[in-house]
């Protein structure tokens, strides 16, 4: 990686916009890189594997580090594994077409995120630390896979295990459960919970679970609220998420409250009140935190 030049850069980082734009979604970050590779093929050295670490290619290490100070400019997001732009990213991608300006602009507003340290030398603005890059790297690639194992194993759940963790979680974060609905017709209410013991001094809280690949519509939606009664307090847990028009549809109602909970959200929940969920509900997805070395931070 320090070989690289401020244009090479420039040219790897604009390869990985060129690939999401026109990704609203995002892309996975072996996509992107996948694609990446297509639109700027790496160099000989770039498809060449690291001494200490013989599993990685220098050219994905690469794409991946470079990327991190369009993160840090507020241009590009991870979340996960999944890749996309933001409006600002968007926007600096038209107004710097010159792969090096474009590098150097990103490389300006990381300097200013960490304004902590001095400014670097013209070689150090070449490329960072190999081992520092290296790390960062790392860490990403080790988070990514982390994800894909909890979300195949999700995806492999019995949906009514998946709704269990979901009254787990709830119980989690305090609110208390009346009803979990046993297998079998549910007249479209999996879960019923209050934020009293006794459902006497807050909302009625009425939960749909969804353990699905797709997307969940608004027809379905549109179903789901026909079932909640005024006052009531909808949850609708879909790991698929929601298409845009059910999330319009949810965010336009005044009468009734409904909440959308996708896969992301869920699981930030389930890390955030882990150690306060029911210990029957943590056996079906538990988790324990491994530290890696972050020195890109």
């Amino acid at each position: 990686m320090a070989k690289a030049t401020r244009k090479r850069q420039g040219e790897v980082l604009r390869g990985v916009f060129e690939v999401l734009w026109g990704q609203p979604d995002g892309l996975p970050a072996k996509e992107v890189i996948r694609r990446v590779e297509e639109l700027v093929p790496p160099t000989e050295f770039e498809d060449t594997r690291y001494e200490k670490h013989p599993n990685f290619r220098r050219y994905d290490k690469m794409v991946r580090f470079r990327s991190i100070g369009a993160v840090k400019a507020g241009w590009l997001v991870k979340n996960k594994g999944q890749w996309s732009l933001t409006e600002a990213g968007k926007q600096a991608y038209r107004d710097n077409p010159d792969p090096e300006e474009f590098a150097r602009e990103a490389w300006r507003l990381y300097k200013r995120w960490r304004d902590s340290q001095p400014p670097p030398e013209e070689e150090e603005a070449a490329g960072e630390d190999e081992d520092a890059a290296d790390a960062s790297a790392t860490l990403e690639e080790a988070q990514e896979n982390a994800w894909r194992e909890i979300e195949d194993h999700l995806a492999e759940m019995n949906p009514y295990d998946f709704q269990a963790v979901v009254s787990g979680l709830l119980e989690g974060m305090g609110y208390h459960v009346e009803h979990d609905a046993p297998p079998g017709p549910d007249g479209g209410i999996d879960i019923v919970a209050h934020t009293d013991p006794l459902g006497v001094k807050g909302p009625r809280i009425k939960v749909q679970v969804k353990r699905r690949a797709d997307r969940l519509n608004v027809d379905a939606m549109r179903a789901f609220m026909a079932v909640l009664a005024e006052g009531d307090v909808g949850l609708f847990v879909s790991t698929g998420g929601f298409t845009k028009d059910a999330e319009q549809e949810a965010r336009k109602q005044e009468k009734r409250r409904l909440m959308l909970l996708d896969l992301n959200r869920f699981f930030d929940l389930w890390v955030e009140h882990y150690s306060s969920i029911p210990e029957s509900a943590r056996r079906l997805l538990p988790l324990r935190p491994v530290y890696y070395l972050d020195l890109g931070s």
